[in-house]
């Protein structure tokens, strides 16, 4: 009979391609997990790993069951979040995924509310990239992420928040201190610095600067907008900084100048995303009118509630 323990196992060596890694992503030992995997193959007599020097592959079929074992894992994770909702909203474990250019700008704003108003709510933060964060939330491990909109997967749903604005981050020189306003063209005269590949804050600044040569984009493998930032204060180019970040990024020795675009400004759309299957809505809802609220000037921008059977984002 398949257990519960050998599609976990298999989802962690699908999603890590190594076995010494799913194993500690199941706490488990290595040999405890390439035997539950055997029995696995030999259960459903079918070959779904190739063990190779460079790493671990799934067949056609591994990938087939993998697929499947995700979503079974989701449905039991669902199962319990149901049952555990009876206690009353918001209480227990939130398992919460930010993508970074969001989660140190926004959640420490939010906390103290959450804390007051959900004092029986254990919140666990997985911070990385949207990517990484929408599979983890599929595939059960993540019960909520709050990420950059839109995100085009079937198994998810979505809650808009609020808008964040791009401005315009630059060193502060005599030659701009009399500008009042940022336009699309000043991007084309200066290096426009941008986080490494992967992050979404990168693709929306790019899809604003459609115009800007290979050369002009400059990407030095920054993960975080704090070293985005420093290059920007000595003068090695500009960037797009989301608003939310503003303060916390430029202080006044940085000599840094913030300029606002001319409409229509570049901007972002800000949402919590869940799975269909999850019966925590009502919760995560919540959870999202919270944090629009701890977003200062955002409430304007909130959305009505909508009513069930109502269109969806």
């Amino acid at each position: 009979m398949v257990s519960f323990r050998q599609l976990r196992y298999l989802e962690a060596l699908a999603r890590t391609r190594h076995f010494g890694q799913a194993a500690r992503a199941c706490a488990v030992s290595q040999p405890a997990l390439s035997m539950q995997i055997k029995d696995l193959e030999d259960e459903l007599n079918l070959k779904l790993v190739e063990r190779r020097k460079s790493g671990v592959d799934l067949t056609d079929k591994g990938e087939e069951i993998a697929g499947r074992a995700r979503h079974i894992l989701a449905s039991v994770r669902d199962l319990v979040d149901y049952a555990k909702g009876q206690e009353g909203l918001l209480t227990g474990v939130l398992n919460l995924g930010a993508i970074p250019s969001i989660a140190p700008y926004l959640l420490p704003a939010a906390l103290p509310a959450l804390q007051s108003h959900f004092p029986n709510l254990s919140l666990r933060l997985r911070e990385t990239v949207t990517e990484t964060l929408v599979r983890e939330l599929v595939s059960g491990d993540l019960d909520v992420i709050l990420v950059a909109l839109p995100i085009d997967d079937p198994a998810v749903e979505t809650q808009f928040l609020f808008d964040d604005a791009f401005v315009l981050a630059t060193r502060a020189t005599r030659d701009n201190k009399g500008i009042a306003t940022a336009t699309q063209d000043m991007l084309a005269e200066d290096r426009l610095l941008l986080l490494e590949e992967g992050h979404c804050l990168r693709d929306q600044a790019l899809s604003y600067c459609q115009m800007l040569t290979p050369d002009l984009r400059q990407s030095f493998g920054a993960s975080s907008l704090t070293t985005i930032m420093q290059m920007v204060a000595n003068g090695y180019g500009v960037t797009l900084l989301p608003e939310m970040a503003a303060t916390i990024e430029v202080h006044p020795s940085d000599h840094i100048r913030l300029l606002r675009f001319s409409e229509p400004a570049p901007k972002r759309e800000i949402g919590l995303v869940w799975r269909k299957s999850s019966p925590r809505k009502a919760e995560f809802e919540q959870f999202g009118a919270l944090l629009r609220d701890a977003a200062p000037g955002r409430a304007e921008q909130a959305e009505p509630p909508r009513r069930k059977g109502g269109p969806k984002r």
